[in-house]
């Protein structure tokens, strides 16, 4: 009797321990080897990074990264804080500095500091909550096709009043500021370049002049703009200082000049955000996932990726971007808390303006 019951003592104890390291279901706990968490990075649809940066991430820390796009990035922070209350995911990245003070004012993140961001400028570092980390920063600018001028014998634009010109009626697509960061990225160059008594008339000029409006990126720059992926109509496009690199590096063969040109008047910088979603099961792994988005993996593959810069001080850049990408030297900005407390009223006297 004794050895059977000290059998079964010893049956138990291996059954309990079994347990406790496989889960009662007896599946492996979360984030055991074999096993891994899977946490949600919530972004845009412009997100992109290689499969090996990604996958080695994933192996570091014992992870599954599922990407979860959701449309443009106004588009994508504003469904992140009608969820809020049952978030999407774990980390969110895309916000930007258009949108910064709605993302913070909304308390969807959580604070959090990557001992990285020592290596970041303090130009991009915007959010004093550490609600948002910085990752890249670009120029959002009007791009041209110049194939289509040179084949029209009719020379570039260079300045934002000469968008407004009859020669150029009916060539310039933009995207609609309530729906896309670019979008509202120009308006704000309007707004900084014409002042609370001028930028409105100036969108006048642009109606009348036949612009036409996205709701998105993806919409005006693949879709409409003549040097997208679908060759639309429209020769200019409110897009990136990176775009020029990005249509030679996509080129086959690459061409020697890029047939992509910026318009250097017209830039307003912009800089994107990660953060650590409020309310995640993973805290641990979301916030090794924002520490990752600093690290020089991470940092080198964004250029080629995502075709914007990266911010962390050193980062080697590749080759096509040291040729061919246009940086403005002066570009247009405004502040975040400006932008802050008259973004909302800007978009509404936008739409007012534009679509009527």
């Amino acid at each position: 009797m004794r050895r059977f019951l000290l059998s079964s003592l010893i049956a138990i104890l291996a059954a309990t321990v079994a347990a406790g390291m496989t889960g009662l279901n007896g599946a492996a706990p979360a984030g055991a080897a074999g096993n891994p968490v899977t946490i949600t990075l919530v972004t845009h649809d412009s997100f992109a990074v290689s499969k090996p940066v990604l996958r080695a991430f994933e192996q570091a820390n014992d992870v599954k990264v599922k990407v979860l796009a959701q449309g443009d990035a106004g588009a994508a922070l504003n469904q992140a804080i009608l969820t809020k209350s049952n978030p999407l995911g774990d980390v969110f990245f895309g916000v930007d500095n258009t949108f910064l003070s709605r993302a913070v004012d909304a308390k969807i993140f959580s604070a959090y500091t990557p001992a990285a961001l020592a290596n970041v400028p303090a130009e991009y570092q915007l959010d004093s909550t550490h609600q948002l980390t910085p990752v890249d920063h670009g120029d959002v600018c009007v791009n041209t096709d110049e194939q289509w001028f040179t084949a029209h014998h009719l020379a570039a634009p260079k300045t934002l009043d000469d968008l407004t010109k009859p020669a150029y009626k009916g060539l310039l697509v933009v995207e609609d500021p309530a729906t896309s960061s670019p979008g509202l990225a120009f308006v704000l160059a309007t707004v900084a370049r014409y002042g609370d008594n001028g930028w409105r008339g100036y969108w006048e000029k642009l109606r009348a002049n036949g612009v036409k409006v996205d709701d998105g990126w993806e919409g005006a720059y693949d879709g409409d703009f003549s040097q997208g992926a679908n060759h639309g109509q429209y020769p200019l496009v409110v897009s990136y200082a990176s775009s020029p690199p990005a249509a030679v590096y996509y080129a086959d063969p690459h061409p020697a000049t890029s047939p992509v040109g910026t318009m250097l008047d017209t830039c307003f910088r912009q800089v994107e955000f990660a953060g650590v979603l409020r309310g995640t099961d993973h805290p641990k792994q979301a916030k090794a996932l924002v520490d990752f988005m600093l690290s020089a993996k991470f940092q080198e593959d964004v250029p080629l990726q995502m075709f914007v810069f990266p911010v962390v001080t050193g980062t080697k850049l590749p080759a096509v971007f040291e040729k061919f990408a246009a940086v403005a030297a002066h570009p247009l900005t405004l502040s975040a808390r400006t932008i802050g407390a008259h973004r909302d009223d800007w978009i509404e006297q936008w739409r007012s303006t534009v679509l009527g």
